[in-house]
């Protein structure tokens, strides 16, 4: 049996098993595990097809079948509780939800851990060689493949492979895994009820993606979702969903279909809730002039350090465009209200902050006002999130209306 072990330490460090890619990496993951935005569990339950029940090693083939060539990494990969496997030369990390582990998996020299990467890319379409020595891409599971090689990458190859998951969260899991507390759980709820526009901000692996699925599935149903994406990853349970991918270039250069193409097309797709799976570029003016149209409950993810860095990154974001300041702040402050942030601690990822954006009249710079958190409970924002989610219709949570600071 392959083992792992945690990152050099004293002698006797402990080992913890990675199964060989068999009938048993498909088993229930253990109860608590972490939540991550790969692939479900499989259930005890075998499903079936046709008629004909598949066997659990039926399954694993199917799993393996989605994932070619990934050689010894497919163990992790096919694991339910790794959401990241990295491979920094012939070192081999995974993440279970609880920080990263040092895995004993042998992976070869620079010149296997090369063609692994090839193979991967050319599975998802796509070109690594020393003409175009990076590659970002989904595998056919919807694994999101990173791949760089030298001189590029130093001491590379280096490989990051995010896991996907094909069921979304609900908030009770989320809630059972100690993501959401229970006045967050209804906070949460309550802004996406009320249909007031939010972004889900939050590090590298924070679960932004995850929490923004599980509050799409919050949305009624005879709503209609359209997502745009720069990689499909947000699945959320909802009977209708319609999702927008952008294309990179090809080989000779053309093709490229950008996220400002696709938000300027969602528009046209009669959208209750249009929804940016992460903004990142120049596009943020194209979202937030799509909220500015009568597109209510929009919403979107953005990496930030803490939730009162989110106004400077949309104006960072906007500024690309070549739009006065004012004038972004202007378009945020009619688009967005609230703003979700997510954070990994110790203990897995957790919703950390809920804030307003508000326009300070000083400058009409928009700020962002503290509402909750969940270490110091109810900031000054309180009162004025249960004034926005009450004129929405929405009964404000008795938490929330319970001591105001």
């Amino acid at each position: 049996m392959t083992t792992a072990r945690r990152p050099p330490g004293p002698a006797g460090a402990d080992l913890v098993p990675i199964v060989p890619p068999s009938v048993a990496t498909l088993r229930r993951a253990p109860a608590g595990a972490a939540p991550r935005a790969g692939r479900a569990a499989p259930t005890a339950a075998t499903p079936a097809v046709g008629g004909v029940a598949l066997t659990a090693a039926r399954l694993a083939e199917r799993a393996l079948a989605e994932l070619p060539g990934a050689g010894p990494l497919t163990a992790l990969l096919v694991d339910p509780t790794v959401t990241d496997v990295l491979v920094n030369g012939d070192q081999v990390w995974a993440d279970r939800g609880a920080g990263l582990v040092r895995c004993d998996v042998r992976v070869g020299g620079p010149r296997e851990v090369r063609r692994m990467a090839q193979r991967l890319a050319a599975a998802c379409g796509r070109r690594l060689d020393e003409g175009c020595p990076y590659v970002d891409a989904r595998l056919p599971d919807g694994t999101r493949l990173h791949a760089v090689l030298p001189p590029v990458a130093t001491g590379g190859p280096y490989l990051s492979l995010r896991t996907f998951r094909h069921r979304a969260f609900s908030v009770a899991d989320l809630r059972g895994h100690g993501t959401l507390c229970d006045l967050g759980a209804e906070l949460v709820t309550a802004i996406v009820t009320a249909r007031l526009s939010f972004l889900v901000s939050g590090g590298t692996g924070s679960g932004k993606t995850t929490l923004l699925a599980t509050l799409l599935g919050l949305v009624p149903h005879d709503q209609r979702i359209v997502i745009v994406e720069d990689a499909a990853e947000l699945r959320p349970d909802h009977p209708h969903v319609v999702g927008l991918q952008a294309r990179t270039a090809n080989v000779e250069g053309s093709g490229v279909v950008s996220l400002r193409d696709l938000l300027r097309e969602a528009l046209r797709m009669r959208p209750d809730r249009l929804v940016v799976g992460e903004c990142r570029g120049a596009e943020v003016v194209d979202l937030l002039a799509a909220l500015n149209t009568g597109h209510e409950g929009g919403a979107g993810t953005l990496h930030a350090n803490t939730a009162a860095d989110v106004p400077a990154r949309l104006e960072a974001l906007g500024l690309l465009s070549g739009v006065p300041r004012l004038a972004v702040h202007a378009q945020i402050a009619a688009a967005l209200q609230v703003v979700v942030h997510m954070r990994r601690v110790r203990s897995g990822r957790v919703l950390d902050e809920i804030v307003l954006l508000r326009p300070d009249p000083a400058d009409r710079a928009v700020v962002a006002v503290p509402a909750w958190h969940r270490l110091g409970g109810l900031r000054p924002g309180a009162v004025a999130l249960a004034d926005l989610l009450s004129r929405s219709g929405v009964r404000p949570p008795a938490g929330l209306l319970g001591q105001r600071p």
